[in-house]
This record gives C-alpha cells, structure tokens and sequence, in this order.
C-alpha cells in the first residue's frame, strides 16, 4: 500500500503550487495524481502555440456546456487542461488579480481571512514581478515571473489613445494600488516563453525524493472512513472495464485540486454532494452538501473583429516567409509575434462613469482568427472581446453516471442574469466606439463582427447570444463559506464541511467570481491553503 503524507488529486495550477509547498521544509512526502500525459508538448512553452494546444486533446479536457436556452440552444465548448500545469500550461498566460473589493466581498459573506489586505501577502509571496511596479503591492522573489512582453506596434499605441479619447484612463499597473483603466497585460511569460504553474513550483518539487508525480491516472473515488478521507482510488486514464484500481493512502489530508469542473464532480462520485442527485445514481451518501456542482460562474462575452489598414498585424506577420523571421527573432530573444500572449491591451470600463470600480472589460488583440481560434484571418485585423466581469449568471455541474471516465453536464446558464444582459451590450457597443475612436481612424476600414446592420441593443444582445464564447474562466462549484450557508462546501480554511482531512483548493471555492482571468487568483488561493494545511 502506498501512504504519503499528503495525497492531490490534480497536478494543475493549484497542485503543482501546493506539492512544492507541502513539501518545501523536507518533512512531508507528498503524491500528486494527475490524468494527464507529462508537459513535454513542445507547443506549451511557446506564447503563440496557445492556439494549437488548447484544441488538443490529448492535454485537455474536452468539456463542452449543455444546449442553454439562454444563448439560443447553442453549446459552448470549455476545454480545461490536462497535463502537469493544468490549465496554467494552455491558456493565454494574463496575469490578473482583479479588484481588490472581489476578495472584499469574499470576506463578508462569512470567509475569515480572505480580505484583500488578508491575501495581497500571499500574491506577492507568489509573484516575481520583472518591470515597473510599486513594491507594497507587487512581489519581487516569488517563483511565477511576471513581465510585460512588449511588441511595439503602432495599432497597440492607436488601441490605448482609443480608450483613453473614449474615457477609460491608462493605467501602468492594473496589479497595483489602482485596478482599472487601459493598459498592456502582464503575462506569466519569461524570456519569450510560458512559466506554467509546473514550471515554476511542480518540476523543482520533483527533484525531491519526497515528491511522486503520476501522470496518466483517473481519480475514481475519495476514500473516506468514518467521515475521514484516507485516501484516493484510481486506474490507468481512459482504461477499459475491469482494471484493478489502484488505492493511495494519506497520513494527514486528501486534497482536490481537480478543478472546476472535476473536483465537484469527484466529491459527487464519492458520494459528498446534493443528496437526490446522489440517490439518483444509486450512489450512497457519505455528506449531503446540496452546494456541490452549484453556483457556477464564468466570463461570456463577445468577440468583435475588424479590418484594418495601412499597417500590417499578427496576420501578416506570422505567415509565409515572415513567420520563419519572427521565429529567428523569438529564438534570438528580440519581439516577436512568437512571444506573445492572444490578448495584448486591456481597457477595463464602466456602464456609469460614477461608478467605484469596472464592470466590463475589452482584451485587445492586433491580429484576427477566423472562427475557432485556430488560423489567422489573410487579412491585417484586430479583434476585441468584451465580457461583463462579474457574472450574476450561475449554473450547475451534476454527473449524469457513476463512470468516472464520462464528463458531467455543465450548464452555466449564460447570459440568464439582465444584468448580464445589459453588461454584454454595453461592453460591445463600448468595443465598437474604441474601433471608431479619433485614434483609430488612420487604421480602421471595416467591421467585419458583427457588421453595422447591429444597432440596437436588441440587436446587440442578439448577436451576443448567437456569438458569444467562453472566456474558460470557471469558478464557484466548490464554494467557500460558512456552515450556516447552505450552498458552502468548503469552510474558510477551505476543508470539506461536516468532513476530516478532507480539502478543495482550486478556482471552485471561490464563492463569487473575481473581476479579472483566473489563473493568477487560483495560485493565490494555493498558497494560502498551503499554509492553512500545514498548520492543521
């Protein structure tokens, strides 16, 4: 039998973060179980490849939403990664930590300790922040590089004079003590290339005897005793029927870190989740959390392209001949389309100019995809997505059988909020104004998405519904809050209610999503709960 201190279910941007901490002092050992192959696709590390790997599936997972009425019927794919790194090893690599009133809001709903001044220490414990930045918010020797990849072009000065001709002032530092305003992203990127959460905390904790990584395995089952989790059960991923599980044992917690999507789904397997869903699926309840798979929040929004000209963009620049010159650049350590990130400037906007902090955002990108996010447009194109940031629109993730091996039904319900309705509109008809801003006039030529015949707000939302996308920022199925709450799953010191050593330590257990991507809150949320666990 194999027995480790700790056990984790998922070697994502949160394991990866927690079994370098669990095991930094040298006196725990520490097993990570991860479905996924071993972040050797060479795409992983290359900026540019994130429009190759995150449609692969052999590094991700394949979810898709439930046809919602709400956005016309339609399904909405939401790949999540599967390898070490997780989703940190396939998304667009922004660094965002969003509004400090988000984590504000997390505290009075009951969570101790989760204030902005209560966190602002662990994210600068994580980050180490190459470039301009006012050191009482910014870290300087954490593990995460965090730089601003500079490409100078003159479509990125003409989009950042746009937003601030439109009203939405620059910002140099949209981390620091102002969240706001227009500026370039901040990408976990070092010298032209991706820092995943595996490569900046999982291999170095490899390299300890005290640290067993296994790739390739399906979490079947949390093994709990008397209301203790023990353990985990797993196979072989995408075994066939009739395989002997496997059983791991853990001394002190089991913690799950399988994500949005698969964590609840795993509490649900193992009989922790909403009693009648249980029963359903003849599966016995071991605790009936009814806030299992609920409260599901993510970005939706639209994306608007345009023609440009007299310059050329991403689109011209990574094709043909001068894709090999901007790879020799990239190789060479000079600004290259290679090292860069899908979305380059962010203008974060408000509906009422009176209001205290932004509601939408537009991520501006001086290059345009045909549908699918995989090939470039033969055009020289801009693209700009606007989603509202703070969803009201929640949903569901529920398995739909006792097979570990098939995906639950994800239902996020977009767009059901007005408010988010109302959001969505103005973000995009904000998105068109940037385009046709005094700034822009020398470059635009013609809105491609969704064209002038959308004037209305009816229109608007219309095309929202038939267009819009995923921005995979899923949150909230693992909420954390206090026992009295009756959709809490996880406490303040994120373990399991009503449950020993059992924790969730993931971008589930936040109780509203924040107002920025989520890669860089989760890994926040990971250190944190490495301190938390320790001193259990």
């Amino acid at each position: 039998m194999d027995l480790f201190d700790y056990v984790i279910v998922g070697a994502g941007t949160a394991g990866s973060l927690l079994a370098y901490r669990l095991s930094e002092d040298g006196k725990n050992t520490v097993c990570v179980l991860e479905a996924g192959p071993p972040d050797r696709n060479p795409y992983i590390r290359i900026p540019a490849g994130f429009t190759k790997i995150i449609h692969d599936p052999s590094v991700t997972w394949e979810f898709h939403t439930e046809q919602s009425p709400t956005i016309n019927g339609r399904q909405i794919r939401i790949p999540q990664g599967r390898t070490l790194g997780g989703s940190s090893a396939i998304n667009g690599m922004v660094y965002n930590r969003g509004h400090s009133s988000d984590y504000d809001s997390w505290a009075q709903l009951g969570n101790r300790g989760w204030s902005y001044s209560d966190i602002l220490p662990y994210y600068k414990r994580n980050e180490r922040r190459i470039g301009s930045g006012d050191d009482e918010f910014r870290g300087r020797s954490g593990r995460l590089p965090v730089t601003t990849p500079r490409w100078d072009h003159p479509l990125l000065d003409a989009l950042l004079e746009s937003a601030v001709q439109i009203g939405i002032e620059r910002n140099s530092d949209y981390n620091g003590r102002e969240f706001g305003g227009a500026g370039l992203y901040q990408d976990a990127i070092y010298r032209g290339r991706r820092v995943s959460s595996a490569h900046a905390y999982l291999h170095p904790a490899m390299s300890r005897r005290s640290v067993s990584v296994r790739t390739g395995v399906q979490v079947t089952r949390i093994l709990i005793e008397n209301g203790r989790a023990t353990g985990l059960r797993y196979v072989p991923y995408a075994t066939r029927e009739g395989i002997e599980p496997i059983e791991v044992k853990a001394r002190k917690a089991v913690i799950v870190s399988a994500g949005t999507v698969n964590s609840p789904k795993l509490l649900q397997l193992s009989g922790i989740g909403p009693g009648a869903l249980l029963r359903d699926h003849g599966i016995d309840v071991v605790r009936e959390l009814k806030g299992v798979g609920e409260n599901l929040h993510d970005h939706y929004g639209a994306r608007m392209v345009s023609r440009v000209k007299n310059t050329d963009s991403i689109n011209t620049r990574a094709k043909g001949l001068r894709l090999y010159w901007e790879v020799i650049k990239w190789l060479c350590g000079g600004q290259s389309v290679v090292g860069m990130g899908p979305a380059t400037v962010h203008a974060f906007g408000k509906c009422d100019p009176a209001a205290e902090m932004p509601d939408f955002v537009l991520l501006c990108t001086p290059g345009s995809f045909k549908q699918g996010l995989t090939d470039l447009d033969d055009f020289p194109g801009v693209t700009i997505g606007a989603y509202p940031m703070r969803p009201e629109s929640a949903g569901s993730v529920r398995i739909v059988s006792t097979d570990p091996r098939q995906a639950p039904a994800v239902q996020p319900n977009y767009l059901s909020s007005p408010t988010d309705q109302r959001l969505a509109i103005a973000a995009a008809k904000t998105a068109r104004q940037l385009m046709m801003a005094p700034a822009m006039k020398q470059y635009f030529s013609s809105e491609l998405v969704p064209g002038f015949q959308v004037q209305s707000d009816a229109e608007w939302l219309e095309f929202v519904r038939n267009n819009g996308t995923s921005s995979f920022h899923l949150t909230g199925t693992c909420k954390m809050g206090p026992a009295e709450d009756a959709g809490a799953v996880v406490d303040s010191r994120l373990r399991v209610h009503g449950m020993e050593a059992l924790y969730v330590v993931d971008a589930s257990i936040m109780p509203r999503p924040t107002s920025s991507n989520t890669c860089a809150p989760t890994m926040m949320i990971a250190e944190k709960a490495s301190d938390m666990i320790l001193a259990a």
